[in-house]
């Protein structure tokens, strides 16, 4: 297959829940904010694909992370692109995706950072359908800018050319 024919996009999964991120807040000088942390468990898993050279994306939200909505997930991939992720016999239905294993530090993992930061961080949820609203609401507000994505998912090395 030509390289001019292969996308390369970014896969994870991410858990999001009522055990938040607290991040830095701004305050009025001489006073000191408060941020509420939850203490209860309820979280939903946030599956999230990005092509940086396209700035292309896929999502599902599910209640766990598991091979069946790992299926799921490929099925929506595959329907996606016209011609991967980590267990390899989970795309053996999929004749136009391939597995390739990458270090944690690859960028769909600054991809939930941005999510945390800018649109999830020192909130409370009030629970597991909340959770799912909140998440896509973050997912659709980071997928608006096509530019973002590519700029922050962007890697020379996924650059193919013949």
């Amino acid at each position: 297959m030509a390289l001019d024919r292969i996308d390369v996009w970014f896969q994870d999964e991410a858990r999001f829940g009522q055990q938040n991120t607290t991040t830095r807040i701004w305050a009025t000088k001489g006073t000191r904010q408060r941020a509420v942390r939850q203490q209860q468990f309820e979280s939903a898993y946030l599956y999230g694909t990005v092509c940086p050279a396209t700035g292309a994306t896929e999502a599902i939200i599910t209640p766990h992370a598991n091979s069946e909505y790992m299926w799921e997930y490929l099925t929506l991939i595959s329907e996606a692109t016209e011609s991967g992720w980590h267990q390899q016999d989970l795309t053996e239905d999929f004749d136009n995706l391939s597995i390739l294993k990458l270090p944690p530090s690859h960028p769909i993992e600054q991809v939930w950072q941005w999510l945390r930061q800018n649109e999830l961080a020192n909130r409370c949820f009030s629970g597991y359908d909340d959770i799912v609203e909140q998440c896509s609401i973050a997912w659709n507000r980071f997928i608006a800018e096509p530019k973002r994505v590519i700029q922050l998912c962007s890697r020379q090395w996924t650059k193919l050319t013949n």
